[in-house]
């Protein structure tokens, strides 16, 4: 069984940039496709970022294209998200997910195709 842990959440000021990276244990990690998404407080979670297992694809979402960077180190196990230029709107819980079903070779934008999910890591921006 998958197993995700997430680091580098924390409080920066608006306009500032953040790197989370997401240690996965338990599974092949080059046969998993990775996500990010966050969830503010009180409001649904939504899609950020994605990268396939081949690492080959990647996509961001509409809310942080231009600013943000995903990115896989297999020898590591480690998937990161580099925020930058961070705004109040960027403060949320980010969670990261992985898929090991027969979608992971594509970018999946619904949380339901993902099988594994870490424990979050608070990002906070003051303006």
């Amino acid at each position: 069984q998958v197993q995700l842990q997430e680091s580098g959440g924390g409080v920066v000021q608006a306009g500032g940039s953040l790197r989370l990276s997401c240690v996965a244990s338990g599974g092949t990690f080059k046969l998993l496709a990775l996500a990010w998404f966050r969830q503010p407080l009180g409001m649904e979670r939504r899609f950020v970022a994605a990268i396939t297992a081949s690492g080959s694809m990647s996509s961001l979402s509409d809310a942080v294209k231009g600013r943000a960077t995903v990115t896989r180190d297999d020898r590591k196990n480690t998937v990161y998200l580099q925020l930058d230029n961070l705004t109040p709107e960027d403060t949320a819980v980010y969670y990261c997910a992985a898929d090991s079903g027969p979608s992971r070779w594509t970018i999946s934008y619904n949380e339901h195709e993902y099988d594994a999910w870490g424990q979050g890591t608070q990002v906070t921006v003051s303006a």
